[in-house]
């Protein structure tokens, strides 16, 4: 556990600076943060639209919600949140509004400290280490299989096309290139698609969808 101080206010945070108790938050934090996040300033109203959206939705589905799901609501491009929060989505505007995308229903703070022994998943004659939240431990374990085998447990009942395979394969070649995940703006980027076409990809959103299915994980 890391400490963030700003005008007085001391938070607490993750090594990433990632806020743990998502109730903490207020305005000044995001202030604060918006710096850290490569903003230069300050927040404008655009800012904090994005970020009223997030928290607001984090009020009623316990959730934060899917970019695609945000920049639907907004009527935001993908081009204009880069411009925003250009550090990304999960990585600008969900840090800045206290929430993190690392879990589906609910914030990481809530969720286990270890990730109760690397659950194991089988596939044929293969072993899969994955944690609590479905994500691949290691991701030198990765190969097709495990993607074709996760895309059965989503919401892609017609599996995976060549579509599907070239941001894959972006994704993992971004990964082992800089040794990071790639955020959504830079997937979109190299891949020529824009977030519709990435949602109509993988209904279960870019981190909880693509970045699942390539063995990544955010953090």
């Amino acid at each position: 556990m890391q400490t963030f101080d700003y005008q007085g206010t001391v938070y607490q945070t993750d090594s990433e600076g990632f806020l743990l108790d998502p109730v903490k938050w207020d305005q000044n934090f995001a202030e604060g943060m918006a710096r850290q996040t490569g903003i230069v300033g300050g927040l404008s109203p655009h800012h904090w639209n994005v970020i009223s959206f997030i928290r607001k939705s984090f009020s009623e589905t316990g959730k934060c919600p899917m970019v695609h799901e945000m920049c639907r609501s907004l009527e935001l491009r993908l081009a204009d949140l880069k411009k925003l929060f250009p550090s990304g989505y999960l990585r600008g505007a969900c840090k800045l509004a206290g929430l993190t995308y690392k879990e589906e229903e609910v914030h990481s703070s809530w969720l286990p400290k270890q990730p109760v022994g690397a659950v194991v998943k089988p596939m044929g004659e293969r072993i899969y280490r994955v944690d609590i939240r479905g994500f691949l431990v290691d991701p030198g374990e990765w190969d097709e299989e495990y993607a074709l085998w996760k895309s059965r447990e989503m919401k892609m009942p017609k599996g995976l096309t060549d579509r599907h395979w070239i941001v894959i394969e972006s994704l993992r070649a971004h990964f082992e290139k800089h040794g990071e995940v790639p955020t959504v703006y830079e997937t979109c980027e190299a891949n020529q698609i824009d977030i519709d076409d990435l949602e109509g990809l993988f209904p279960d959103g870019y981190h909880l969808g693509a970045v699942k299915l390539a063995g990544l994980r955010v953090r």
